[in-house]
């Protein structure tokens, strides 16, 4: 059985360390900070009695839970990230507990007006009668992707706890800066020797995954000219107007507000502007390749239109793959997905198989040779103050990771 109040002690002393990476930083872990949360993981390990812990020079932490059946079988392993996005604050998270949810409005913050409630959030009305851990709704809860690590850790203290469940040699792995598409980057993927793996990076309970975004990073850097506002006639260049047309230039209805399933988009993410200067940060997404291939195009091509209307270079563009669609790595070993499926169930969770709307650092390792599908974790409303997740989605991921592990055992068995 697994113990709630477990889950829940565990889950809250991972949040309430910030960790939020830096996609601006060029070393590894982007944020000193993480180095906090990598190393409490190392020392957790080594007390539950995992074998082989180690943590490298890049905060990346490793561990292997030995086999204990006769019978070869192939290694499994079980990833996430300890990082938080960007996107919004994780300093100073006070995670709430909100037992028997009664399907009502949440107050997370009085004092600022701030409510998560089921009338913009249809989601919350599923888990009527559990236990929610939400936000008081002036940060992020951590859930992308503390609620996974907290999965695999207790997971492998219950398999170590229950020796009778049998199950081959287990790695997990904990990374950085997953969030800012850097999380595989330095992942040793012959050193962790995992035939294949899965990462606990899923929203909703059910959702299994092996198809996810194609991804890049485009920055758009835009000049202009400086030149006091009384004598500027024919002689300033605003570098905001400039960035306005651009902006105004792509689709306006292929950004994620706008879009669904596996159509793709690109959003604006920061803006920072003065007269002289200013620079767009636009991440690029699509499922189809060549779609993919035409969005980046499409970028390039409004550079050189604006500069030829300018008649100089007044727009620089930098563009950098992320990641890929993992589907083409996946489906040659479907039977890893098949094990998941038959996982869930198992232990009575109905499998949510669909594309993902965003990558995992699966995507990177399936490329990397480590063929790696996505199993939920729980949260909902990842990377803003209306983040939750419901603590009985987490234990039944808990659930799933000791019943793959026993299922693997038993088909590689002679």
């Amino acid at each position: 059985m697994i113990s709630k109040s477990n889950i829940i002690d565990r889950f809250t002393s991972y949040v309430t360390i910030d960790t939020e990476s830096n996609p601006e930083s060029e070393t590894t872990p982007s944020t000193k900070k993480q180095w906090d949360l990598a190393t409490k993981l190392a020392d957790e390990l080594k007390v539950m009695g995992m074998a082989e812990v180690e943590i490298d020079e890049n905060a990346y932490v490793m561990a292997s839970l030995p086999t204990n059946v006769a019978h070869k079988v192939p290694v499994i392993g079980f990833v996430s990230h300890f990082d938080t996005s960007p996107d919004f604050t994780g300093k100073g998270v006070k995670p709430q507990i909100v037992e028997d949810y009664d399907g009502k409005d949440i107050i997370l913050n009085e004092d600022l007006d701030i409510v998560l409630s089921p009338d913009y959030f249809e989601d919350l009305l599923q888990y009527k009668g559990q236990t929610l851990i939400t936000t008081d709704g002036t940060t992020l809860l951590g859930a992308d992707d503390k609620a996974g690590i907290t999965e695999i850790m207790t997971a492998m203290e219950y398999l170590i706890n229950n020796p009778e469940i049998p199950h081959g040699k287990i790695r997990v792995c904990f990374t950085p800066d997953e969030e800012i598409g850097r999380g595989a980057h330095k992942f040793d993927v012959e050193k962790f020797g995992a035939d294949w793996a899965y990462t606990m990076d899923g929203s909703q309970i059910g959702e299994l995954e092996y198809e996810n975004f194609n991804a890049a990073s485009a920055k758009i850097t835009i000049s202009g000219k400086i030149v006091h506002p009384g004598y500027a006639k024919d002689k300033m260049i605003n570098s905001m107007y400039i960035a306005q047309d651009f902006i105004n230039s792509l689709p306006r209805m292929e950004t994620p507000e706008h879009t669904e399933d596996r159509q793709g988009f690109f959003h604006l993410t920061q803006i920072n502007g003065k007269v002289d200067e200013t620079v767009l940060q636009y991440i690029i997404r699509d499922h189809d390749k060549n779609h993919f291939a035409a969005r980046k195009e499409m970028i390039e091509d409004l550079a050189a239109e604006i500069n030829s209307q300018h008649a100089r270079e007044a727009v620089k563009i930098e563009i950098k793959d992320q990641y890929f669609n993992m589907k083409e790595k996946v489906e040659p070993v479907m039977h890893i997905v098949d094990i998941a499926e038959e996982a869930m169930k198992a232990v009575k969770v109905t499998p949510i198989i669909k594309p993902i709307r965003g990558g995992t650092d699966g995507s990177q390792l399936s490329y990397m040779g480590l063929p790696c599908p996505n199993i939920f974790a729980g949260g909902h409303n990842f990377h803003g103050r209306y983040e939750y997740v419901p603590v009985e989605s987490m234990i039944k991921a808990v659930e799933v990771i000791v019943k793959i592990a026993e299922i693997t055992s038993e088909k590689y068995k002679d």
